[in-house]
């Protein structure tokens, strides 16, 4: 028996409906996801004192170090800077902590571009880290005048924005009372990466003069 016309149009027509609200849907799942990922995320500090030796090896498991390996703002933020592919670009008045900047080293060992931006006075503490990435061949500048360099933050390949108040010390990873935020709206990340350009290029070496006004 044959089945009518209208019957089989509409068949076709309530299957080309079933189909577009499927793709609807799984373009909505889709925006939503995103809008998820664009969602600010807030860190806050002091941390507990972990171990993020793993992380920066690619080691599935633990270390024989006997500090916690359990996840922390400390190992969060590790693992954050550890995501860069293209560049990392830091911008930090005081970097003396050991697990960041050993987190540093590695991207720029993986060959990811790292540049560094700090205040002149804090890097020329013995604590500073600013020495070992120098001799790792990572590019470094700094401020020339009375005032500090008093930014705190690191862009993850030009779309990702970490910031905050935190300083890149162990006092204030496990003692002070910090925060740092995760961002990748795309005019606030904007604006941060035209800050350390404009930041890079005002501290480039050949416009020093080494004798300051004061």
């Amino acid at each position: 028996m044959m089945v009518p016309a209208v019957l089989v149009w509409r068949g076709v027509v309530a299957l080309a409906g079933l189909t577009l609200a499927a793709e609807g849907l799984y373009y909505l799942m889709r925006y939503l996801e995103r809008l998820r990922e664009r969602r600010p995320r807030v860190l806050f500090f002091p941390a507990p004192v972990t171990c993020v030796r793993p992380l920066l090896l690619a080691a599935p498991g633990r270390c024989d170090c006997g500090l916690s390996h359990r996840e922390s703002a400390l190992s969060s933020l590790a693992r954050l800077l550890l995501s860069a592919r293209r560049s990392l670009d830091v911008c930090v008045f005081s970097i003396s902590s050991q697990e960041l900047s050993s987190t540093v080293l590695v991207v720029h060992g993986r060959g990811v571009r790292v540049r560094v931006v700090t205040d002149s006075d804090f890097m020329a503490l013995a604590c500073s880290q600013v020495g070992t990435f120098r001799k790792a061949g990572i590019e470094v500048r700094h401020d020339q005048d009375t005032s500090y360099m008093h930014h705190k933050f690191a862009l993850i390949d030009g779309s990702v924005l970490v910031t905050g108040s935190l300083n890149w010390s162990a006092q204030g990873i496990f003692g002070n009372k910090e925060n740092v935020i995760i961002i990748k709206n795309t005019d606030i990340v904007k604006a941060f990466v035209q800050e350390f350009e404009q930041l890079w290029n005002e501290y480039d070496p050949t416009k020093y003069s080494f004798s300051p006004q004061k």
